[in-house]
């Protein structure tokens, strides 16, 4: 942890469970809580990526590996890591998959699967780990949303839209478990300099483009997501729930 970086010493001994936390954005969230002390568990399909992030970390942390589209599968996973770690106080709903597709040629059955990628995980993760927040007496969950629909993005309307509906998921649950102090927030990120992003869509002339919409000329590093994901998971953000944070430099 760099240290110019917020220590909130709220989330010391706390439990986080994290989808996708294996790789990009996820992987920043969950050496973030790691450094402050919190017990950490991820869900991941990636075996390589998340064995070496474990291995580099040091603190109390565990993972388990499922298909977040099968949702049997995701309850289960959540039951192991309750298992080694205890019940969750902190779900940061991150998990997704921006894959680019022509509107013409979408399937019904495509467009089925990118909403089980992109969003339904993410109510079915809630309803798992909220009953033990409610009888903890609160907790706070962060859904991850994305710029992509704020700016009209295009060449993706399968991901777009799961991700303008991330938003409504988060309000209307901040309204359901509000009542039990659990806050519900989204953080919505810019175009983050994860490796899958460079290596698939970080042209220089793509770059150029998108720095010209920021307002801040720096481009986004993932470490700035999970200090975001930190603030709302924290007592320090006690009063804020079913809200958007943006951390896109200005682009929207």
């Amino acid at each position: 942890m760099s240290d110019s970086f917020a220590r909130y010493p709220s989330l010391d001994g706390r439990t986080v469970f994290i989808t996708g936390g294996a790789s990009g954005i996820g992987a920043e969230i969950v050496k973030a809580f790691a450094a402050q002390g919190a017990k950490v568990g991820f869900i991941d399909l990636d075996d390589a990526s998340a064995d070496a992030l474990v291995s580099d970390i040091d603190g109390t942390i565990a993972w388990e590996k499922a298909d977040l589209r099968d949702i049997e599968a995701l309850r289960a996973a959540f039951e192991r890591l309750k298992a080694k770690l205890g019940p969750a106080s902190i779900l940061v709903n991150n998990a997704a998959r921006d894959d680019r597709h022509d509107w013409r040629k979408v399937t019904p059955e495509y467009w089925d699967e990118r909403q089980a990628t992109n969003l339904r995980h993410m109510f079915f993760s809630i309803q798992s780990v909220a009953p033990d927040m409610i009888a903890a007496g609160g907790g706070s969950i962060i859904n991850m949303g994305s710029n992509s629909w704020w700016e009209k993005s295009g060449n993706m309307p399968a991901y777009t839209t799961a991700k303008a509906a991330v938003h409504g998921l988060t309000r209307t649950m901040a309204r359901d478990l509000g009542e039990h102090r659990i806050r519900v927030n989204t953080v919505v990120p810019g175009w983050v300099m994860t490796d899958r992003q460079k290596e698939l869509w970080a042209e220089p002339e793509a770059l150029e483009r998108h720095r010209q919409k920021q307002c801040l000329p720096d481009l986004i590093e993932p470490v700035y997501l999970a200090r975001m994901v930190l603030f709302l998971a924290s007592d320090d953000a006690a009063m804020c729930t079913a809200n958007n944070y943006m951390v896109e430099a200005g682009s929207i």
